[in-house]
């Protein structure tokens, strides 16, 4: 079974929404594989769910003025800051051993590619549902992975992020709390629960060291449970260009961005 791999690297957060919907149209339409995408976010970006009011959790003049993105996703989920992380995007077409009908269990499906990642770069991270990837146990567990998904056009899209890095002070900067006293004790809490992989291995790791891990663990994983072959590719030109073209018309525009 292939899947396609790619690396877009860094890109904005419209257009990274944008080439997420046009690898998700090819697939429903059987012009491309199941694949598997890495990607980052220049500038950085607050994305909210689909389900989420814009105005009510972003901080809109906040992120204008500091040159950050703010972004609605396909997927549902809370309200989330991209900055130092690595993220990545799955597409399969529903009935795929990665898209049962349960929905619990597709996460799992899934994340086993980012355990099997974070375990060879020497960490032993556990699935804590419905769609977190934590360091430790119990009351010392701490997040270093969120993850999202939605059906469409009769496929699954799964994104999610590893942290590089984690700071909550600038994150809380940019979203909307309803006083500095609560914003304080968030941004404890964040400290708390919430866990970036310089912390976690004791240095610094960067994008391209960290996605080739991460290639690694989806290879085991998938390998091992489906038979999965990653192989490197490109995008298409019609999907970079429907990606572009929707980080505009779509991604880039208030009537989707603030519909709710």
């Amino acid at each position: 079974m292939t899947f396609r791999l790619l690396d877009t690297g860094a890109s904005t957060g419209g257009l990274n929404m944008g080439i997420d919907q046009a690898v998700l149209q090819s697939v429903a339409a059987d012009l491309a594989p199941p694949t598997l995408r890495f990607y980052s976010w220049k500038p950085e970006c607050v994305t909210v769910g689909y389900f989420q009011s814009m105005a009510d959790e972003v901080d809109l003049a906040a992120c204008r003025a500091a040159g950050v993105d703010a972004v609605r996703r396909l997927t549902g989920g809370g309200a989330v800051f991209h900055s130092a992380e690595i993220t990545y995007s799955v597409v399969v077409p529903e009935g795929h051993y990665l898209a049962p009908p349960d929905i619990l269990e597709s996460y799992k499906r899934v994340c086993a590619g980012l355990l099997a990642g974070l375990a060879a770069l020497g960490l032993d991270a556990v699935f804590a549902p419905i769609n977190d990837i934590a360091l430790g146990r119990g009351a010392d567990a701490r997040k270093i992975s969120g993850n999202a998904q939605t059906r469409k056009m009769g496929c699954l899209l799964q994104h999610g992020t590893i942290l590089l890095d984690v700071d909550p002070e600038r994150m809380f900067g940019l979203l909307k709390v309803p006083s500095e006293k609560l914003k304080g004790k968030l941004i404890d809490d964040v400290k708390k629960r919430v866990v970036g992989l310089r912390e976690a291995l004791g240095r610094a790791i960067g994008y391209d060291e960290g996605v080739r891990a991460l290639e690694d663990g989806f290879q085991r994983a998938w390998g091992e449970s489906c038979g999965a072959r990653l192989e490197p590719a490109e995008l298409s030109a019609e999907e970079l260009e429907a990606g572009r073209a929707a980080a505009t018309s779509t991604f880039g525009s208030e009537a989707w961005n603030l519909k709710r």
